[in-house]
């Protein structure tokens, strides 16, 4: 399910952002799809199996921080789900989509239709993901190199080759 909601929702973001006409109801029901993507994947994080649950990535910035230190001292460990920085970006990458979903849904409102700060809100939000998204892929692509675990293979097959003697946390 997490491999699923994960490429599915990075489908939608690539599709919207580069293929679809912003104003389409494609647009707007592709978003749509995002938002219940996100809806999905937050109650399997609350039902799903031991590592697609919250408690396997606590949103914490101070474990955030002490993982970047122990990073920036040679820090090898491998995290069976989210390191604390890839933790904080899924998070951020949810409430990103969360709030691209209720601002595209208010400007189809008569209140919101055609007002000026939710349109900018929209846009600002939607570079804001595209931001995460770039710095997100350059996380996995350091973390793998770091680790010597390719996290995008295990994102399409499910399985973390862990390399042998690697200390896990």
């Amino acid at each position: 399910m997490v491999r699923l909601v994960h490429w599915s929702l990075a489908l939608t973001i690539l599709l919207n952002g580069a293929f679809v006409e912003e104003e389409s109801m494609t647009h707007e029901w592709i978003g749509y799809v995002a938002l219940g993507l996100v809806a999905l994947r937050l109650i399997w994080a609350l039902i799903g199996p031991k590592h697609a649950r919250f408690s396997a990535f606590p949103p914490s910035p101070m474990r955030a921080v002490n993982h970047l230190g122990a990073i920036l001292s040679g820090d090898r460990k491998i995290h069976l789900s989210h390191n604390p920085l890839g933790a904080l970006m899924v998070y951020n990458i949810w409430l990103s989509v969360i709030g691209l979903g209720v601002t595209g849904y208010m400007m189809t409102t008569l209140t919101f239709f055609g007002v000026d700060w939710v349109e900018e809100a929209h846009e600002a939000i939607f570079a804001w993901l595209i931001f995460s998204v770039v710095l997100h892929i350059a996380g996995v692509a350091f973390d793998s190199w770091r680790s010597g675990v390719n996290l995008a293979r295990s994102m399409v097959t499910g399985r973390k080759n862990i390399p042998m003697g690697s200390e896990l946390e």
